[in-house]
Order: structure tokens, then C-alpha cells, then sequence
């Protein structure tokens, strides 16, 4: 076990509420247990133990994001790894070298909290920051075999707002419209309505040309807070 992998667990377990392991355990569905620490204690655990931390270079930097995630015995400990995937020290190195990290997260991790966490603060600003190639890969993403990987691709723009891509996120729901996934359809439902919030006007129109095809929840969550 890693020095930072020690700190890490001991300043969780230092915060650990187990009555409260169960219940989160059955809530996230879990094959991983729970120490049972909140959310706001886990980031406060992970900016102790990571105020001094250092790396030689993007290489090792990965190697410890990966060897917090891959040797989680606990799932805030994967909760950590992606902290430590977004760390302020590490900014420079949120570049396309990075994307295979972070895909790996998102295919060993296949389920909604990690995967929602890498789309929207990793795989997003990479793809703001590198357009051209990201608008490619995340194309190639939505039509994957893993769903969790087309989940990414249709949440990535979430926090873009006015600068999402529209045409990009059609594409990008397109092979999932008509799927029958829960976690697909909640992704596009999802996905629409953060855009209906500053573009009303087209995700109305897009609903009213996919209705056919959208399932009533993409429809239900795009036009949530929509009028008639």
C-alpha cells in the first residue's frame, strides 16, 4: 500500500459514520461498501491529506489516481481518486493525454456517480478545451458497446450552457434515442433540459421533431420546466 493510500484511508476512516455505511451501501448499490462518511467529509478528508501533495510528472500523477481508485476497499476511496484526478496541482495536465485515464474510470467504475462526476469535470473540459479532437472521440463514445461510455459522451456538455454544441449533442443522443437503458434515457432527459435552461426555444423544437422516438422520460425530464 502506497503512503498516500494510508493517509487517504485513515483520514476517512477518521470521519467515518458506520451506522450510516449501510444505508448508502443499499442506496448507491454498491458492490463496494461504505465507510459511511458524507460527501463534504470526504472532500475535507482528501484537501488534509492532498494540501501537500506532489508528483514528479503526469505519469505519476496518474499512477496515484490509479492506484487510489484500483485499490479502493472502500467506495469514498474511489471518491478520492477522482478528487485527486481533479487536483488543483494538476491542472496542466488536463490534456487529451489524460482522456485514456479518465475513460478507464468511467469503464471500471460503470455507474452513475463516478460516471457522472468524470463527464461533466473531466471528459467536459477537455472537450472545451480541445475541440476539435474531443467533438471526434466523443462521437465515436456515443456509438461504444459500453453504455456508460454513451452516458459520458451525452452528459459531457453539461455545465457548457450557451456554448454547447447542439449539433454535437444531437449526435451524441442519436444511438441512444430510441434505447430502452434507464440510465441512457435519464442522461438525455437530463442532458436537454441543463440546455433548455439557456435555449429553450431549440430543445423544444427537438422534442417536438424526436417525439416519436424519445421515451416518456427524455421527454418528461427535457421539458420539466418548460411551459406548454
Amino acid at each position: 500500500m502506497s503512503t498516500l493510500q494510508r493517509a487517504v484511508r485513515a483520514a476517512l476512516r477518521s470521519r467515518a459514520e458506520p451506522e450510516r455505511a449501510a444505508g448508502m451501501q443499499a442506496y448507491m448499490k454498491s458492490e463496494l461498501p461504505f465507510l459511511g462518511v458524507r460527501s463534504a467529509n470526504v472532500k475535507e478528508a482528501c484537501r488534509e491529506v492532498f494540501a501537500d501533495y506532489a508528483f514528479d510528472d503526469a505519469a505519476d500523477w496518474q499512477a496515484d489516481v490509479r492506484t487510489l481508485w484500483h485499490g479502493a476497499v472502500h467506495r469514498e476511496e474511489r471518491y478520492a481518486a477522482l478528487l485527486l484526478a481533479g487536483h488543483r496541482r494538476a491542472k496542466s495536465l488536463q490534456t487529451l493525454a489524460a482522456l485514456p485515464l479518465y475513460e478507464e474510470l468511467i469503464v471500471t467504475g460503470a455507474w452513475w456517480d463516478f460516471v457522472d462526476e468524470l463527464a461533466a469535470n473531466r471528459v467536459g473540459p477537455l472537450l472545451a478545451a480541445f475541440p476539435a479532437p474531443m467533438t471526434k472521440t466523443m462521437r465515436v463514445w456515443s456509438t461504444s458497446s459500453d453504455m456508460w461510455k454513451r452516458r459520458a459522451s451525452i452528459l459531457c456538455q453539461l455545465k457548457f450552457r450557451t456554448k454547447t454544441d447542439r449539433e454535437l449533442l444531437g449526435a451524441c443522443i442519436e444511438p441512444s434515442i430510441e434505447s430502452t437503458e434507464f440510465f441512457l434515457r435519464k442522461a438525455i432527459g437530463w442532458a436537454l433540459r441543463e440546455l433548455a435552461k439557456h435555449d429553450p426555444a431549440w430543445v423544444k423544437r427537438y422534442v417536438k421533431a424526436n417525439a416519436a422516438r424519445l421515451s416518456g422520460l427524455s421527454r418528461r425530464e427535457a421539458l420539466k420546466h418548460l411551459g406548454p
